[in-house]
């Protein structure tokens, strides 16, 4: 399970399921609003296998 999932499951007592789809809002917040950051957000999630599992390019 990536960090963060952890992190948001431990700490905001989230479900894994639930740390998941708050990451995905939040990615997908950040390139509405911030266009030119999206591969940014897009390589941060995705890179090494430590990205969000479960929702589009951001693999497991």
């Amino acid at each position: 399970m990536n960090e963060i999932v952890e992190r948001l499951t431990k700490e905001a007592n989230l479900t894994p399921e639930q740390a998941q789809k708050a990451l995905e809002t939040i990615a997908n917040y950040v390139k509405e609003k911030f266009p030119m950051l999206g591969g940014a957000v897009d390589q941060m999630f995705t890179s090494g296998g430590s990205g969000f599992g479960g929702f589009g390019g951001f693999g497991e």
